[in-house]
């Protein structure tokens, strides 16, 4: 929820960062609208006259871009959704293809061409051991998720895959096939024919902003509460049934009842509201609300919107009959709905009534008690189960089983010459749709069984040729794929083998995760060193190092934002008036950890995005004040702090020790409120496990000038109990540290794992040569033309010991 004007005014320095960051804003805003020149009018106008939506005069064209929603950016894809974005960014909504169902790539009429290079033998990890080599891989992509590897060739299987046309128009055999009085239905020429899930029926935002649908930015709905949605929802997001009723009062229609009911149809909120202003007219004829049913009601508008915010899950989907109506009477914005009226479509842009589709489809009486009104929950119900006997039995079907019943014709059987004979089946492969279009494809590469004509492929020995004869096509081919090999077979001849160096590259990169601390006081347990650590991020694993003489720990952390902060808040934590020290492994693997460190704080994913954890206040006080904390250096002396037989939790400054973060962990509300001071907050992600409270967060902010506001003023987060750093750990991983699992047979390979991690010649090589690919992909880049899409697969690995994933790269130049 937005914060209201009541809201308490910020601190001053919060204050003084949301002014400086405000104005960085605005100057922003400033030079954008000078840089227009003469040439990008022209183009912003000709887009203008084509319609290609909104007019944004002060401006620069928009360019195409890709973006990957935050929830789907930790789940790795596969080569059939890697093709659903290329078939998408060279055919679009023009060619009957719909977004992929992972990401978002927006303006795709302006995309020029497709140019994907595949990269053998490389996987997600060795992306990260040579992070800081792999400047033009780290810095110039501005997506990065984790790939599964696949046993296919990746170029034949782009080639060769078809695009799945999902737009309304038909196929030459599916418009001879259907009856000439359905080619023009409103539904059909709408739909099309096929059955689809779900998301083909979810209003688009220009539709809503069409039908008159509360939307975030349009003018008159500043004051709705918006809910919080995921960016796009799938074909088993769930569905929900939404009815409200209203009362006539001085200031217009308000709500007075709400009925929400989840896809089985059980009611899950059912409330009467008390409206705002005084009644008029009941509506009882129609709402079925009563003086008598309201006077008793305290419950108010902003009541029941913070109800459906806690009810809704992110990826719900709403249903309703004209749900616009029941969205501005609650005054709330929903991203995602299904509109009944809108499914069932009339000629001219009538509608049905629910009554008569309840009546007609579902065989169901409803508002059958004249005088008596409505009931929400009822209609509810009815308007979802249209919803799912629509999408399951699909447009054609629909049409087909009601036409007379709803559209009051009927289709006649007409006298028809015999049938030709059948046409040949046109090839879908991606490369001949593309080619029957005009545009080029071409596959660069060692000779291999390529599923594409020898006329588009060019073969060579080296890599290094290969992208020399690239970059010198005097014209790029619209869709190139281009294969680099020498990689792989560098590591297929390496000793030891492939396995055992994957091995050791992931404990190296554990390694960041992990810190020692210690002394502990004699007989403290694993149990209390991560209850003491879990204060810092959620923790993968302790081992106890008992010598002789004290007790120390290995702990290793989940995130790199879990070390980062141990050190920073345990190193000089007091222990039955003893320091502990906390401190990092020494190796030669961590040698860069800092420079490393850096860049990941600066990676292109990391922008704008804060770490932070909420501790208990008693924890705060006895932490060693004059540590670093938050990146600041504080003067307050340390609280020695004692415990009962050196197991249980003194009391300090008579509040009892609680080495864990909040209990009743943290809320979007509170994180929301916290941080708004500082920037706009667009997402908030509070990681949890099932049954558990979230302890840690993720804050995305607007701009880089939010995240750099909240870490200045650290000092006053501190005094509320937060610990902050920036974002260490890429968005597209969920921990670091399973990142560097091996999914292998060999259970003994992880304890022998740190037996060669030592920098060999190969190691050197290695360096070598993925400097060499950064700077060779770099030119590769640079020498696309603009608004080309590009993308770079790591391939993964896969053996019988286990695959470790790849990571895929893609950016619009």
């Amino acid at each position: 929820m937005e914060p209201s004007s009541s809201s308490p005014s910020p601190s001053p320095s919060a204050a003084a960062a949301a002014a400086a960051a405000a104005a960085a804003a605005s100057n922003r805003v400033k030079r954008k609208s000078t840089a227009l020149t003469a040439h990008e009018e022209s183009k912003r106008l000709k887009t203008e006259q084509e319609g290609e939506g909104v007019v944004e005069c002060p401006y620069p064209p928009r360019l195409p871009r890709i973006s990957v929603p935050l929830e789907r950016l930790q789940q790795p894809i596969k080569l059939n959704e890697l093709t659903e974005l290329l078939h998408y960014a060279a055919l679009g909504k023009a060619g009957g293809i719909k977004q992929p169902s992972w990401c978002r790539l927006h303006h795709q009429r302006k995309v020029k061409g497709v140019n994907v290079v595949v990269v053998e033998g490389l996987t997600q990890i060795h992306f990260y051991k040579h992070y800081l080599t792999l400047r033009h891989l780290r810095t110039n992509y501005s997506s990065r998720v984790t790939f599964t590897p696949s046993s296919n060739n990746v170029a034949s299987e782009i080639f060769s895959s078809e695009p799945k046309s999902e737009g309304p128009s038909l196929s030459h055999k599916e418009n001879n096939e259907l009856h000439k009085a359905l080619k023009n239905h409103p539904v059909i020429t709408r739909f099309g024919i096929r059955r689809r899930g779900l998301t083909a029926y979810v209003l688009m935002e220009e539709e809503m902003i069409k039908r008159h649908y509360p939307v975030k930015g349009m003018p008159g709905f500043e004051e709705f509460v918006c809910i919080d949605s995921v960016d796009c929802v799938t074909d088993g997001s769930p569905l929900y049934g939404l009815d409200c009723e209203m009362c006539l009062t001085e200031k217009g229609n308000e709500l007075a009842r709400v009925s929400l009911v989840d896809s089985d149809g059980n009611c899950v909120l059912d409330e009467l509201v008390k409206p705002q202003n005084r009644i008029l007219n009941y509506l009882t004829r129609f709402s079925g609300i009563t003086a008598a049913m309201l006077r008793p009601i305290t419950t108010t508008l902003r009541d029941v919107q913070a109800k459906l915010r806690a009810v809704l899950p992110r990826d719900a989907v709403l249903v309703g009959h004209s749900l616009n109506n029941d969205l501005i009477a609650l005054k709330l914005i929903h991203r995602h709905v299904i509109d009944t009226s809108l499914l069932y479509r009339r000629e001219f842009g009538q509608r049905f009534k629910l009554k008569v589709l309840a009546e007609t489809v579902l065989k169901r009486q409803i508002q059958t008690e004249e005088g008596k009104g409505h009931n929400p929950i009822e209609d509810a119900v009815a308007a979802l189960e249209l919803a799912q006997y629509f999408i399951k039995t699909g447009p054609r079907q629909v049409v087909e089983h009601h036409l007379e019943e709803l559209w009051g014709y009927t289709i006649e059987e007409e006298f028809t010459d015999p049938a030709p004979a059948p046409a040949p089946t046109p090839n879908h492969r991606f490369a001949d749709v593309l080619q029957t279009l005009g545009r080029s494809v071409a596959f660069f590469g060692r000779r291999s069984d390529v599923a594409l004509d020898l006329s588009n492929q060019q073969w060579h020995n080296s890599d290094n040729e290969l992208l020399a004869s690239f970059r010198r096509q005097i014209k790029h081919p619209f869709l190139s794929v281009l294969h680099l090999s020498s990689l792989s077979d560098h590591l297929k001849g390496c000793v030891p083998p492939q396995e055992q160096q994957h091995q050791s590259v992931c404990a190296n990169l554990r390694d960041m995760c992990v810190v020692f601390g210690g002394p502990f006081p004699a007989g403290f347990s694993e149990r209390e060193v991560k209850r003491l650590f879990g204060c810092c991020g959620p923790v993968r694993k302790i081992k106890m190092l008992n010598t002789s003489v004290r007790v120390h720990a290995e702990v290793e952390f989940e995130l790199l934002e879990g070390a980062a902060l141990a050190l920073k808040t345990l190193n000089g934590f007091n222990l039955q008036g003893q320091p502990i020290k906390v401190k990092r492994p020494v190796n030669e693997s961590m040698l860069d950890l800092e420079v490393t460190l850096d860049a990941l704080m600066d990676d292109v994913l990391n922008t704008g995005h804060l770490f932070a954890v909420k501790l208990k206040p008693s924890v705060t006080e006895s932490i060693n004040l004059s540590a670093k904390v938050n990146g600041h250096t504080f003067d307050a002396g340390a609280t020695s702090v004692k415990t009962v037989n050196g197991f249980q939790p003194a009391k300090v400054n008579g509040k009892r020790l609680q080495l864990t973060a909040t209990k009743s962990g943290l809320s979007e509300e509170t994180v929301r409120e916290t941080f708004g001071h500082f920037g706009t907050v667009e997402r908030i992600i509070l990681p949890a496990k099932p049954g558990k409270h979230a302890r840690h967060a993720y804050i995305q902010f607007e701009s880089s000038e939010g995240k750099h506001a909240a870490l200045s003023s650290s000092e006053d987060l501190w005094k509320e109990d937060y610990i902050i750093c920036p974002s260490l750990t890429p968005p597209h991983l969920s921990s670091w540290a399973a990142m560097t699992t091996v999914t292998t047979v060999d259970a003994e390979v992880e304890d022998n794992e740190r037996t060669c991690m030592h920098t060999s010649y190969q190691d050197q090589k290695m360096e070598l040569m993925m400097g060499k690919l950064d700077r060779r992909l770099g030119k590769l880049f640079r020498s696309l033309p603009d608004c080309t899409l590009s993308v770079v697969v790591l391939l993964g690995h896969t053996s019988a010991h286990g695959h470790l994933p790849g990571l895929c790269f893609m950016e619009v130049k």
